[in-house]
């Protein structure tokens, strides 16, 4: 079957089922079609230009198969990280990103050369990727579902069985009863206008806990983007060249992109303007930043700003999720989540594997995503194939922890999720709650968002774009309590995760923490293998 269906109210079968068409979705589509499964890939968005790679370069792990060189991309981000990510991960994620990348060489994605011939392969322009591999998973022949949100799981005696949503532009519902499911739907940025980030809403990790997946590494989940304060492109590399300074001119002691953004942040806080200029990029180097990230250049053009020589005001713009490392747990080498037919994969899934607790942002997520993404598609191609004939006769039910109803949307589901979105956002977006975290701030904000998920519990939402927009309230305020729990539960200072009153790293809590549950949330520790610590 190889087509793009736009219209009408579908019921379809599959082998597997793929959520997500950014990075992720589409390697796991890609090698689940390879391995002879029939797959169905479902986006929220369009496949190809959707998500956060699409309209953005992105940087990737890639490293020649060279040990010295491989043992010191691993250290990179190790110590960072809070000693927590795995070395055979690391392992297979660098091996696998670069068999992928040289594929996407052979199947013409067009990688720079140097003056000697030799290909540039440590980046991807977003746009150009998601095109090639769009057109390389309709070649393969999945069936791809446009403008397809889901909104709740299937699943049955042997375990999930597929998903159910609707088709956003046309209105009507969409049925896939599949083998195996790989949630591939990005992380969660809160709808705070990253670009990008306006379908990463958590959606894939509420479907996954209605399951009974578990999350981990959600502590390390508050991950903050510097940009311009009149742009929402949020490129932090590019402020590597930068230097900041007060609405005076004279310079933030300690503001910086790695290090320095709680400096920036405390300003930001304390009411004080702060401004960037890119005046550390060498003069050579400028026209090449400019190649290499278009877009990121694009407001200050309109503007008349050049951020080589002239200052601009910034902010810092909550990402969650999407740079930070938590998300659905992993529990085995082919990316499962424990539970029977369900895989996770991309921004989706924890990165912790390989970044630990510090930010995957750019080249290690992008390297996970097309890692991680072909494992899932793997792992969930063998286990539909292996059902045989308990793959026939299948009638699973609905996973949803809000009831759905194909009744018409109700005027006011339009302004319930709105006032949801704030106050959800209220709770994830202050620094002073999210980034400087104390067990007094997380309690009180705990105990709201709480609340907030008990009054959306019971509603009901009907199958239509609004219902939609209430899904991704439900899903937003489940990731918040996830991550709130955890960095509540771990009492140190590791990794992204800041605790004022914890101010230290504390070798007693090395290890992971999983969490999960809806209306009771629990966390607990995951000690890691001792073959994690890198020798």
């Amino acid at each position: 079957m190889n087509e793009t269906v736009k219209k009408g109210s579908l019921e379809l079968k599959a082998d597997v089922l793929v959520i997500g068409g950014g990075p992720a979705g589409t390697w796991a589509a890609l090698t689940a079609s390879a391995k002879g499964a029939k797959v169905v890939l479902a986006d929220k968005g369009y496949c190809g230009s959707s998500g956060a790679t699409a309209p953005s370069g992105t940087g990737v792990w890639y490293v020649e198969p060279d040990k010295e060189l491989r043992e010191k991309a691993k250290a990179s981000r190790f110590i960072l990280g809070g000693s927590l990510a795995e070395n055979s991960w690391m392992d297979r994620v660098l091996q696998r990103t670069y068999e992928n990348m040289n594929r996407l060489s052979l199947s013409g994605y067009p990688f720079p050369v140097d003056e000697f011939g030799n290909p540039h392969r440590r980046s991807l322009q977003g746009p150009e990727y998601m095109r090639l591999m769009r057109k390389l998973v309709k070649k393969a022949g999945v069936t791809i579902l446009d403008h397809s949100p889901a909104l709740e799981l299937l699943a049955d005696g042997h375990g999930v069985a597929g998903a159910s949503g609707v088709q956003t532009q046309s209105g009507e519902p969409w049925r896939v009863i599949a083998g195996a499911v790989v949630i591939a739907t990005g992380g969660c940025a809160f709808l705070s206008k990253a670009l990008g980030c306006n379908v990463l809403t958590g959606d894939g990790l509420l479907l996954a806990a209605e399951a009974g997946a578990a999350m981990s590494g959600m502590e390390f989940s508050n991950a903050y983007a510097i940009c311009p304060t009149f742009s929402s492109v949020t490129k932090t590399a590019y402020y590597s060249y930068a230097s900041f300074y007060y609405e005076d001119g004279t310079v933030v002691e300690g503001a910086g992109s790695k290090k320095g953004r709680s400096v920036i942040a405390r300003n930001l806080l304390a009411g004080r303007k702060v401004f960037a200029r890119l005046d550390q990029a060498p003069e050579d180097l400028q026209p090449l930043l400019r190649v290499a990230q278009t877009n990121f250049f694009l407001p200050f053009d309109r503007l008349g700003i050049n951020p080589f020589k002239d200052a601009f005001p910034v902010t810092l713009r909550l990402e969650g999720t999407v740079r930070g490392t938590g998300g659905i747990r992993i529990t085995d080498e082919s990316c499962g989540t424990g539970v029977p037919g369900l895989y996770a994969a991309g921004d989706a899934a924890t990165r912790e594997l390989i970044c630990g607790g510090f930010t995957g942002g750019g080249s290690h997520n992008a390297a996970w995503a097309m890692s991680s993404g072909s494992f899932a598609g793997e792992g969930a191609a063998g286990y539909a194939l292996s059902l045989g004939r308990h793959a026939a006769g299948r009638a699973p039910v609905g996973l949803s922890s809000s009831e759905l109803t194909d009744k018409k949307a109700k005027p006011a589901a339009g302004s319930r999720a709105q006032e949801y979105t704030a106050a959800v956002q209220a709770e994830v977006a202050p620094y002073d709650i999210n980034m400087f975290r104390t067990g007094e701030r997380l309690e009180a904000s705990l105990g709201r968002l709480d609340r907030l998920w008990k009054e959306q519990r019971g509603q009901e939402v009907e199958l239509t774009a609004e219902g939609v927009k209430l899904r991704e309230t439900a899903a937003m305020t489940a990731t918040a309590r996830w991550m709130y729990s955890s960095a509540l539960a771990r009492t140190e200072t590791r990794g992204m995760h800041k605790r004022e009153d914890h101010k230290g790293i504390d070798d007693n809590q090395h290890y992971r923490l999983i969490s999960g549950g809806l209306d009771t949330v629990w966390v607990k520790p995951e000690f890691s293998a001792k073959e994690r610590v890198l020798s």
